[in-house]
């Protein structure tokens, strides 16, 4: 039995969830969040705790079931607490704006890079060099921080791009002078 999918999930004091016909619908706080799942899941909701059950002991049930678990305590954390993900920026001259949905960013191009928030994820930005993204989807906050990232990646010998705030950049050396 998978040891992250038999643990039973806690409901926080203000969250309501419900689920039939394979839709769990989590409403917290915060907001609102649905998913489809699986039919070889079940989700028995109690008074004050969740908990996943698989169907059978097929392989595909098994995969599963640890993974549909992480899931619907993903959608009762955010409708109760939210999730936040932190970027930094480093470089001479690379900075970060916010103007309502959009995400202006110098980052050493001929042209500066506009970059459209997806619904439900809110941006601010602290020194013109942290960007902290919040909402309540981890998935598409993880997804908007990638794709952040990928306008600039770290470079390995001087440092500068995008990065996590918990992110450990390796530097390399560079070339080493000849003597003739």
């Amino acid at each position: 039995m998978s040891r992250v999918g038999k643990l039973p999930i806690q409901i926080p004091q203000g969250v309501s969830v419900s689920f039939n016909d394979q839709l769990l619908t989590v409403k917290g706080p915060k907001g609102s969040l649905t998913r489809n799942l699986s039919s070889l899941m079940d989700v028995e909701v109690g008074e004050q705790t969740i908990q996943v059950k698989r169907n059978d002991d097929s392989q595909k049930s098994r995969a599963l079931h640890g993974l549909t678990r992480a899931l619907v305590y993903n959608m009762v954390h955010g409708v109760s607490q939210g999730f936040s993900r932190v970027l930094e920026i480093h470089g001479t001259g690379y900075r970060a704006d916010v103007q309502n949905d959009v995400l202006n960013l110098s980052l050493g191009y001929a042209h500066p890079v506009r970059f459209q928030l997806p619904e439900g994820i809110a941006a601010a930005v602290e020194r013109q060099t942290i960007i902290r993204l919040e909402g309540i989807d981890k998935e598409l906050i993880g997804q908007a921080a990638a794709d952040i990232r990928a306008l600039r990646p770290v470079e390995p010998y001087k440092g500068k791009g995008i990065r996590y705030s918990d992110e450990r950049v390796y530097r390399k050396a560079g070339k080493a002078g000849s003597k003739k």
